[in-house]
């Protein structure tokens, strides 16, 4: 256990709050209340409690003049006119180097059953971008612990990438690989909105003691407010920001912005704004737009933030609001395929929907010779493929359908392969394929 020191007990003493500010419920709704009187200085995003019931919280969605309404993180039942309500201010965390290795709430609480020490810095939860003129540019390429992102996806330090999939095809297993073997000095992790059981399924059998070693996880599960699931990826991110900043390499996976965005657009109804596109208010695009910009590449004096978003896209829809946002924003976009999960190859990436912005100047030119080699051959292969497996393909009709047929089965193999021996002997057996093609 780490015992907290006089600089982190000075911070907790002044964390406290000395002047309790009260009001008293107005009206209450499904979900909301109405607060009136002393609400004067109150600001939007302030966390309030209700006195009758302190375990229960919630967070200013709207202001009028003489009142505020607040989306409660559970239920209003029970809440009555009159009820008093403290005004908590606005949430900020105070990061510590003790928190990898552990799990916790997007409040900064810990989930898994010991005290947590606190930071001597307080950070807001809604941070800044750095200014785009004092940005580094993008880095050199990480080690990822797999073929396809060692060779034909590279991932440079400060890039932002966005990983498109449907439900089951293997979007966290991937993640937690990535988290397990790409070179960083931590992980920041944001599970928003997993069902309960899957966070310890992911903390324990996906990430793995190796992976938790090295990482901070910060949860909401499916049952939390909308309030505590939008947070989660902002107080994820204010911990990356937090260690980015003392010069580390720190590597941001959100799971997933599409729970995110459907997070918001329940606070956003509540709060009075309009649906535009599917339901998702006009502010569903700043906000992604801002998160994404948070993370990249940071001032000259500080480290970088490397981040992977996923995206929950229903039948490989990446015409959708949230993912043609994201994928707008983004250095590259992965795109994860059912079909491709259903006969056993993981990770189940589609390589020739999915492209990595690094590229060319993240390889050499013998490896982006390499890479071209590839991509021609399997983009051969997929255009002839109901040919081929239909049997009406005639061997000698085409000499580059032909060597692909050749190697598809070293390809398609390559794709799921490990790269833990690393990049340059994954360009190797890709390299030994491609001349095994004869073209």
């Amino acid at each position: 256990m780490t015992v907290p020191d006089l600089e982190n007990l000075r911070a907790e003493v002044a964390a406290t709050i000395a002047v309790r500010q009260i009001a008293r419920i107005s009206e209450v709704r499904q979900g909301a209340i109405r607060i009136a009187g002393g609400t004067a200085d109150w600001k939007l995003g302030d966390r309030i409690r209700l006195l009758a019931r302190p375990e229960q919280t919630g967070e200013i969605v709207g202001l009028q003049p003489g009142s505020a309404t607040a989306l409660i993180d559970g239920s209003t039942e029970g809440s009555a006119l009159g009820d008093r309500v403290e005004r908590l201010g606005a949430v900020r965390i105070a990061p510590h180097e003790s928190w990898i290795g552990r799990v916790i709430d997007p409040m900064g609480n810990p989930l898994d059953g010991r005290p947590l020490v606190r930071g001597t810095a307080e950070r807001p939860v809604l941070g800044a971008p750095p200014p785009a003129t004092s940005r580094k540019r993008l880095g050199g390429r990480l080690e990822t612990g797999t073929a396809i992102f060692n060779t034909f996806l590279p991932i440079v330090r400060g890039q932002r990438l966005g990983l498109f999939a449907g439900s089951g095809v293997g979007k966290s297993s991937l993640l937690g690989t990535l988290a397990r073997n790409m070179s960083g000095d931590l992980c920041v992790i944001a599970l928003i909105g997993e069902r309960g059981r899957e966070v310890r399924e992911f903390v324990e059998a996906v990430l793995g003691p190796e992976g938790l070693a090295r990482s901070i996880v910060v949860a909401a599960t499916a049952d939390r407010s909308p309030l505590i699931r939008r947070r989660c990826a902002w107080t994820a991110m204010t911990i990356a920001e937090h260690f980015r900043d003392r010069g580390l390499q720190v590597l941001y996976f959100a799971d997933s912005v599409t729970r995110f965005a459907e997070a918001h657009r329940e606070i956003a109804q509540a709060g009075g704004e309009a649906g535009m596109v599917r339901g998702h208010p006009a502010s569903t695009s700043q906000l992604i737009m801002t998160l994404a910009e948070r993370a990249g590449p940071g001032p000259e004096v500080a480290g970088d933030i490397t981040a992977i978003f996923s995206v929950l896209v229903a039948g490989s829809d990446m015409e959708e609001p949230v993912a043609d946002i994201l994928r707008g924003v983004l250095d590259g976009h992965v795109v994860m395929e059912r079909d491709i999960a259903e006969r056993g190859r993981f990770p189940a990436i589609n390589l020739l929907r999915s492209v990595s912005r690094s590229l060319p100047g993240a390889a050499t030119p013998a490896e982006n010779d390499v890479i071209a080699g590839a991509r021609r051959l399997l983009s051969a292969y997929d255009a002839a493929a109901l040919m081929i497996r239909s049997g009406l393909y005639v061997s000698g009709t085409d000499p580059v359908i032909d060597a692909a047929i050749r190697v598809w089965p070293d390809l398609d193999a390559f794709l799921a392969e490990p790269g833990r021996d690393g990049i340059t002997a994954s360009f190797r057996r890709l390299g030994e394929i491609v001349e095994r093609s004869g073209i």
